[in-house]
């Protein structure tokens, strides 16, 4: 008698469907310590901001309180915001950063 085996063959399902990563803002919070020179600075080192761009978006975040200066997929936004907070510490400033999703 021949010894005949039986082979099942799964076959992964491929979700081919690929979504685009969620956005998220990267906001500037005012305070009263930080400079207007160092936030500048910040805008042009981290955010590739042109020193004019830079010096409106500070006079908005002086005259809002708070103002958007960037939005990123989550990895590249956190990253921003956690180079901007390293640089602010460093210099003594209390600069925040906040993330919120698009």
């Amino acid at each position: 008698m021949a010894d005949t085996k039986e082979v099942t063959v799964t076959k992964p399902v491929v979700n081919e469907e690929v979504k685009e990563p969620s956005m998220f803002n990267v906001i500037y919070i005012n305070d009263e310590v930080t400079t207007v020179e160092f936030v500048i600075s910040t805008l042009i080192a981290v955010f590739k901001y042109d020193h004019n761009k830079a010096a409106e978006k500070t006079h908005t975040i002086h005259e809002d309180g708070s103002a958007v200066v960037a939005t990123y997929p989550y990895e590249i936004a956190e990253q921003k915001g956690v180079e901007v907070t390293l640089l602010a510490r460093q210099h003594n400033f209390p600069l925040q950063v906040k993330l919120e999703a698009e």
